[in-house]
């Protein structure tokens, strides 16, 4: 599971890698559940084919709930659930889709025998993006649309870099992480084919250090 990253903010960082510019606001330079963070999604009209960027809530918010409060308990989406459980599955039968930029994620290492903050992200360090699903929920008493999403998760007991984070009886997860070249599937293509895309990153092409580490000491 991921609930602490360092979302990708840089208006011209944005431009380049995800060819969208977010609206102005200042954002919080690392994000946990609740927070206003980058997502990137289609725009509403379809003939345009073209990507925007919304802040939403880290923490999906189905149109049903009662408060935002909710989004604190489904910032990640279990692949093995997200089809069935109530607060993910009208998300995914639409096809609300999107694109969560990241620089990098943080798990907690206990290899030490002490909880050790990590970042992991691309073996360059390079912006990537999580995919992930996103949602609107209106304000009753003030009439404002809430915007909100998730990321989607797989089991990673075997996988060769994630095994390695939470505790050692804790089961091991990982986000899905898309390759650029899947970026534009993943928010266009039917639901069907989505469900292809749910898998693990390799952890060949994955880099990851403690999180105090200056970057050129990655130690994966």
């Amino acid at each position: 599971m991921c609930s602490n990253y360092r979302p990708f903010t840089d208006q011209d960082a944005l431009l380049k890698h995800f060819g969208v510019s977010l609206p102005d606001g200042k954002l919080p330079l690392d994000t946990f559940p609740a927070y206003l963070s980058p997502f990137i999604r289609r725009k509403p009209d379809q003939y345009a084919h073209e990507r925007e960027a919304q802040v939403g809530r880290f923490g999906l918010v189905p149109r049903w709930a009662r408060e935002l409060a909710m989004g604190r308990k489904t910032y990640n989406a279990r692949s093995e659930t997200v089809r069935e459980k109530p607060s993910f599955r009208d998300a995914w039968a639409k096809g609300r889709r999107c694109l969560v930029p990241v620089h990098w994620i943080i798990e907690p290492n206990y290899e030490t025998g002490a909880h050790v903050p990590w970042r992991i992200g691309m073996a360059d360090w390079s912006p990537y993006a999580i995919a992930g699903l996103w949602d609107s929920w209106l304000d009753k008493d003030t009439g404002k649309e809430e915007l909100s999403f998730t990321m989607l998760t797989v089991n990673a007991d075997d996988h060769a870099l994630m095994k390695r984070f939470h505790k050692p009886q804790d089961e091991k997860r990982m986000v899905v992480i898309l390759p650029r070249h899947d970026e534009d599937r993943w928010l266009d293509c039917s639901v069907q084919e989505a469900w292809s895309m749910v898998r693990q990153f390799p952890a060949d092409r994955m880099a990851a250090a403690p999180r105090d580490e200056p970057l050129e000491r990655q130690l994966f």
